[in-house]
């Protein structure tokens, strides 16, 4: 027992524990026939609902970083935040209109087969081996320490590796269950996950209004942030000027406002929703309409994240400006652990609940994405080509434990410095510098059957030291100011172009590039996918879930534009 928590708060995290653990363990008892059938493994083939693929996909997306990074983002810039989940949204109905129905009409299940299939054997394998790095060494290593150190903040600050283990143990159980046990524990912690960020939502808005006097009102204590941060309410970002602060070019360096919405967002988003095992492979199991409609149903979960992961971290700003918050420490990114010490006994512990299920799900939900790449892409093609179904599950099992392993060791004493910078920044840094090459190769492999297979490989690795090129050496090689960009004082001594801007140039030249090589090849290319005149059509309650969607995005941003 500690200053933090108490009893009642230890009893609900226990209870939520026990109900996913007894809930994962039915699930898997109930697929026990099919234990040793890989697709079944691997992907739930033909198993999951669509309730269960989009609470997943969420599931899997959010995690610590979220709640605690895009809430100290909540606390710096506000609401211009929230367009990664609105616009997500957005992102998500394309996937689930155009991507998805090419992935299952050529039978893709995992991404390296994407471009195995369609441009070449080398392709896939360079790529696996990327995202298998990527994957253990930094989005799993950067889920775990991020998530136990939250967690250890709020239990005393003396459990670091306690929970860390705890964690890596608690998503291991989960994960070696296969897909199914994987997507449908993840309804329940969808469920805990939203709940529990509402209910630290409200308490953080009625502390607002009784710090400020105008009673426990949630929705009283929301017009108190509007009044008492105005600029936090709005979505865009105005450029700097010359007259402008460095806490206001620091802010535009981070979203750069309508230049964010004409390029690096939306490759972001695209990229991460569309082109990226850990989450497409939630769909890739199931029959169209199912997966468009999960799908959709997490675009429409998007909607709401901003008020459980941002919302909190505008409340943590008004207060600590206010002088009310004196236990912020941490700067922006102790802004969501700050509010949740307003918490009462046992809806501390629920918070404290649904940090955890997002961090076990998101855990679970990559290692079971690394291991369906090692063995169905790398092991089963190079290794042991004769693996039996049998065979190929148990190596998918051993592939989760050696890289939840590799996971806790690398995070134990944070060799790879994710603490020092940020798990946020860690991420954006390691992701973003790729992600314009490989929407790149996505993009045109998927419309445009021109594309060749030398025009992918060169997309990657051109996308990639373009992004090093703009976000590392153009402002002293080509100058601050020029025609396709300008580059702000970081206050730190150098010169910066904001992230999004670099995303967008690097893409822009990257597919320019791609497009000039394969007019050197034939007009169609012979591995280029087919397509049908109706595969894109939807059915009219599909339309009507985007048409819903569409109509509250409009409707936010008109309200805070």
């Amino acid at each position: 027992m500690n200053q933090n928590l108490a009893f009642a708060d230890y009893a609900v995290f226990i209870i939520y524990f026990i109900v996913v653990s007894v809930y994962g363990y039915t699930v898997y008892r109930k697929r026990k026939q099919d234990e040793h059938d890989a697709k079944a493994y691997f992907l739930a083939e033909g198993n999951l609902t669509w309730w269960a693929i989009g609470a997943s996909l969420i599931a899997s997306n959010i995690s610590a970083e979220q709640f605690i990074g895009m809430s100290g983002e909540g606390f710096f810039l506000g609401i211009a935040v929230a367009a990664y989940e609105w616009l997500a949204a957005v992102a998500l109905i394309i996937v689930a209109v155009w991507f998805i129905p090419v992935y299952l009409k050529n039978k893709i299940y995992t991404m390296p087969q994407f471009l195995k299939t369609r441009y070449n054997e080398s392709t896939a394998l360079i790529m696996a081996v990327f995202w298998l790095f990527l994957y253990v060494f930094v989005n799993l290593t950067s889920i775990l320490y991020l998530g136990a150190v939250a967690i250890n903040g709020l239990a005393g600050g003396e459990y670091l590796h306690v929970i860390m283990l705890g964690l890596a143990i608690f998503a291991l159980f989960i994960s070696l269950g296969g897909m199914k046990v994987v997507a449908y524990t993840d309804v329940i912690q969808v469920a805990v996950l939203i709940i529990g960020g509402l209910v630290t939502s409200y308490i953080a808005l009625t502390t607002v209004g009784q710090y400020f006097g105008v009673g426990e009102n949630a929705i009283a204590g929301f017009k108190v942030l509007m009044k008492e941060a105005p600029e936090h309410f709005k979505m865009i970002i105005p450029k700097p000027t010359a007259s402008s602060s460095q806490l206001e070019i620091d802010k535009y360096l981070t979203f750069p406002g309508l230049l964010s919405y004409a390029a690096g967002i939306w490759i972001i988003n695209l990229n991460y929703w569309g082109c990226n095992q850990y989450i497409t492979q939630r769909a890739l199991g199931a029959d169209l309409q199912t997966a468009r409609t999960g799908i959709l149903f997490a675009g429409m979960l998007k909607l709401l994240m901003p008020l459980i992961v941002m919302l909190p971290g505008i409340a943590a700003y008004v207060l600590y400006t206010n002088g009310h918050l004196p236990q912020l420490v941490g700067g922006k990114d102790g802004a969501y652990s700050a509010v949740l010490t307003f918490l009462p006994t046992g809806l501390k512990g629920l918070s404290v609940a649904a940090l955890t299920a997002a961090i076990v799900a998101s855990l679970a939900g990559k290692v079971n994405s690394i291991s369906t790449i090692y063995t169905l892409d790398v092991h089963k093609k190079y290794i042991q080509k004769d693996a039996g179904e049998k065979q190929q599950v148990n190596i998918g099992r051993i592939a989760v434990f050696v890289a939840m392993l590799l996971a806790v060791l690398f995070t134990w004493n944070d060799i790879l410095g994710i603490g020092g910078v940020g798990g946020f920044t860690y991420i954006q840094k390691y992701t973003g510098f790729i992600s314009p090459g490989v929407f790149a190769m996505f993009f045109l492999g998927m419309f445009w059957k021109r594309t060749t297979g030398t025009a992918a490989i060169v997309g990657v690795i051109l996308g990639f030291l373009l992004s090093v090129l703009f976000n590392e050496y153009a402002p002293a090689l080509f100058g601050n100011d020029t025609l396709l960009y300008t580059a702000y004082s970081n206050g730190k001594g150098a010169f910066e172009i904001p992230f999004h801007i670099c995303m967008g140039l690097s893409f822009l030249f990257t597919m320019i590039a791609m497009i000039l090589i394969s007019f050197a090849g034939p007009k169609v290319n012979p591995k280029a996918f087919e397509t049908e005149p109706g595969m894109f059509k939807v059915k009219p309650q599909t339309t009507v879930l985007i048409v819903i969607t569409l109509l509250i995005i409009v409707a936010l941003y008109v309200k805070f534009w």
